[in-house]
């Protein structure tokens, strides 16, 4: 009879020691695999150069390299869903899938409480789904004109960030960042992209739009967002 180095034959607790350390073994064998190191080359599911320069600012001191999808041929993902997170799981799987890279996408929006949460998932063709074209100013206009009369002018920018290490990866990553707010009519501010002028602070005084980009990473909905990722990633803060 073989005996393991330091072990006491005879003694019913041994039986339960091994069993304890097969279980141990077992249970490593069918952990995930670590969902990031340090080097790692991630597709971010965006060709939008705002996103791409928000995220930068706060993954790439993780060592997490950022590359748009459209500078490695992958097309836009189509996004049919009615909710920030099932869109943004498309857009990843889809960029994964293209690519064989590990991809971060996110489906952002605009909530305001007066229009039952509109305009959503389609804050970047807010106006073009009522006839207008598809752009900031007109999205801008669209919104200022259905709050007319309202009161109640709180809203939320809405951040959902997705991170898969494959295209079939069973347990992606998955981060929110809500930042309150409240619409003006009257835009302030030339910094930030999409509703930012409008979309008033009132703890800071200010609008989006007129915070610098650093005040601006350190509050928004995606750097809130971004910071839980990171956290799930790498298990420090941004």
């Amino acid at each position: 009879m073989s005996i393991e180095h330091g072990a006491s034959p005879g003694r019913p607790e041994d039986g339960g020691n091994r069993r304890a350390q097969a279980d141990m073994r077992g249970a490593a064998a069918c952990a995930p695999p670590p969902a990031f190191a340090a080097g790692t080359d991630v597709v971010l599911a965006s060709n939008n150069p705002g996103k791409l320069k928000e995220f930068s600012a706060i993954l790439s001191a993780a060592g997490i390299r950022m590359a748009p999808q459209g500078e490695l041929g992958v097309s836009e993902a189509e996004e049919p869903y009615a909710t920030f997170v099932e869109n943004a799981l498309a857009k990843a799987r889809h960029a994964s899938r293209a690519t064989g890279l590990p991809a971060l996408a996110d489906d952002s929006g605009l909530c305001v409480d007066a229009l039952g949460g509109a305009p959503g998932v389609y804050s970047a063709r807010y106006a073009s789904l009522a006839g207008g074209e598809k752009s900031d100013a007109a999205n801008n206009r669209h919104l200022v004109a259905r709050l007319a009369g309202c009161a109640d002018r709180s809203a939320s920018y809405v951040a959902l960030l997705v991170y898969v290490r494959g295209p079939d990866d069973p347990r992606p990553i998955i981060a929110e960042g809500v930042w309150e707010g409240r619409i003006i009519d009257t835009p302030r501010g030339r910094n930030g992209f999409g509703y930012d002028a409008h979309f008033y602070l009132p703890d800071l005084g200010k609008t989006a739009a007129e915070l610098e980009p650093a005040e601006k990473n350190a509050c928004s909905h995606r750097a809130q967002a971004l910071r839980r990722l990171l956290r799930a990633l790498t298990g420090r803060e941004a």
